[in-house]
């Protein structure tokens, strides 16, 4: 699975994340790609993220599974992974 991480340095929810993340993604092992919602603005709009950050999208191949949008914790992440 491949998971498009999107955030910016000025969201303060992204900051919480960032270590929600960095503990799930030790569980998976996730191929990610990171992208600032400022620095990288022509990628991110590809990927049409709204307006709450920061932005989870995971892929099966090109396919998109599902979103984790906003702060949620690391169980409900988990949990929502384990799903698929």
């Amino acid at each position: 699975m491949r998971v498009v991480k999107i955030n910016a340095v000025w969201c303060s929810g992204c900051l919480v994340m960032n270590k929600v993340w960095k503990k799930v993604n030790e569980k998976f092992l996730f191929d990610t790609i990171d992208l600032d919602y400022d620095m990288d603005e022509e990628e991110v709009l590809k990927y049409n993220p709204g307006n709450i950050l920061p932005v989870f999208i995971f892929f099966d191949g090109n396919s998109e599974l599902f979103r984790i949008v906003g702060e949620v914790s690391e169980s409900e992440m988990i949990e929502k992974i384990e799903n698929y």
